[in-house]
């Protein structure tokens, strides 16, 4: 497979994960109904933005060097985490008594859970300084992409409100980039893919 159609397809990937994730934002905010189905939209958006940062991390890898390996690195394992606490989040714990998952929550979960937020906030972060300086994707979105997901990996120390605001932003950035990942016609770096920023 080229890298050309690596690409469109990872940005395709990031377009429904992007979707998505704002319909999940939109159950979140009470504009869809919150049952079994819009539950159901979670995980598989996180799954797909996977492959989708994958993408942003292979169209680059030439420019990034150590850092940009280590933001991947920590960026892709948070994600990871964020995938298996979403589908804890909506397939397992919506189905439980609210002691149930309160237990869960504060209890042995909590560390869990603040590991994930750790390494997903610092992965963010990490992932788009390095990609800040090579300038391949736009800088634009990738100022979207660290507010917004840096914002919303704090959920639990933050306000609702700049929760979904956060995830709102970092979606923003996530389906900029897709988008750009469709318009990449050649390897990283030439300057047909200059001119796409």
């Amino acid at each position: 497979m080229s890298d050309r159609h690596l690409y469109r397809l990872a940005g395709l990937a990031g377009l429904i994960g992007g979707g998505l994730t704002l319909l999940a934002v939109a159950r979140r905010a009470g504009l869809l109904p919150d049952n079994g189905l819009t539950h159901a939209l979670a995980p598989p958006a996180t799954a797909l933005l996977l492959f989708t940062l994958t993408a942003f991390f292979l169209c680059q890898r030439s420019r990034l060097g150590r850092l940009g390996l280590i933001g991947f690195g920590l960026n892709h394992l948070g994600l990871s985490g964020l995938f298996a606490v979403e589908f804890l989040t909506h397939a397992v714990l919506q189905y439980q008594d609210a002691a149930t998952r309160e237990q869960i929550l504060t209890g042995p979960g909590r560390p869990y859970f603040l590991v994930v937020a750790l390494v997903f906030l610092a992965g963010v972060v990490t992932f788009g300084a390095a990609s800040w300086r090579p300038g391949i994707l736009p800088r634009g979105a990738l100022v979207l992409y660290v507010a917004g997901l840096g914002t919303a990996a704090l959920r639990t120390a933050v306000p609702e409100a700049a929760y979904l605001g956060g995830l709102l932003a970092g979606t923003a950035g996530v389906l900029w980039l897709a988008t750009t990942l469709l318009r990449l016609p050649e390897p990283a770096g030439t300057p047909a893919q200059e001119a796409l920023r």
